[in-house]
């Protein structure tokens, strides 16, 4: 193998402005080849048929297979599978399924009235149907509302055995911890790839503030690192070194694929790539040839 595979995540636009940094980014990532690109829901589902436009979009242009999001959040189970149908009828048959985050406004997830309760059942409903390719999340660092690690990992086979293919796992910092989330995963017979989903750090700042959100460690030379390369210019560069070493010692330890979170803005992952040995195609057309 030349290099590890890679796939990437994007999430559809709410305005004009990133209409264009959307087609932006899948131009310059496409020529990559990636295995697959994702495309987001917004909090709450509230982008809905933004990423079901922004899917098809993207499947009919680009020649890559594209997965879509779908959540449990704000709709009945007739409603969820009704999006699925629209996606299988637009040649979509891949999907990441999740339970998805509250609404905006809620701390906690309730299930609407008739609405799948988590991700286990949504996932069950989406295999009996035969159609779709399942990709579920995973966590390294516990999940906020897990009892303990353990917990994670027996979800996650729960979600597997109702019909899940392989999982994406949330951004991390700290490479061991995803290595014993996979040795764990392994202990419990969950034998599905789990891919490393990798955040390029675009901005500190905001990216530790998402970190604390979602429960990933932040290990405090993070801190430091940052503040010194902001002070030299070189945040940057940082971002890219980190991300690239990070990437080498999970490729080092047997992970053949590796998921991108490239948040819309495609030059830090184009460098990581570049920096891992992945190259583009000569051209878009050849990607979609």
């Amino acid at each position: 193998m030349s290099g590890p595979r890679v796939s990437f995540e994007f999430f559809p636009p709410q305005s004009l402005q990133a209409s264009f940094r959307l087609w932006d980014t899948v131009q310059t990532l496409a020529p990559l080849d990636p295995t697959f690109v994702s495309v987001t829901y917004g909090a709450g589902g509230t982008t809905r048929k933004l990423t079901h436009d922004a899917v098809a979009t993207i499947g009919q242009n680009y020649g890559v297979k594209v997965a879509a999001h779908l959540t449990c959040v704000d709709a009945t189970r007739e409603e969820t599978l009704e999006i699925a149908e629209s996606y299988a009828a637009a040649g979509v048959s891949d999907i990441v399924a999740l339970r998805g985050d509250p609404p905006k406004g809620q701390t906690h997830f309730t299930p609407a009235e008739g609405g799948f309760a988590n991700s286990v059942e949504l996932i069950e409903a989406l295999a009996s149907t035969g159609k779709f390719t399942l990709r579920v999340g995973a966590y390294p660092d516990t999940h906020p509302e897990a009892a303990n690690a353990q917990a994670d990992v027996d979800y996650l086979k729960r979600k597997i055995d109702a019909g899940a293919s392989s999982a994406i796992t949330q951004f991390f910092f700290d490479v061991e911890n995803f290595l014993r989330f996979r040795d764990r995963c392994a202990a419990a017979g969950i034998t599905a790839p789990i891919l490393p989903g990798i955040l390029p750090i675009e901005n500190w700042s905001k990216t530790r503030n998402f970190a604390a959100r979602c429960g990933t460690q932040v290990p405090g030379w993070l801190d430091e690192a940052f503040a010194a390369a902001t002070r030299d210019g070189r945040e940057e560069l940082l971002a890219i070194s980190l991300a690239t070493e990070m990437c080498s010692t999970l490729i080092d330890e047997g992970i053949e694929d590796l998921h991108f979170y490239t948040l819309n803005k495609p030059e830090l992952t184009r460098d990581i790539c570049a920096a891992l040995g992945i190259n583009p195609k000569s051209s878009l057309a050849e990607v979609a040839a």
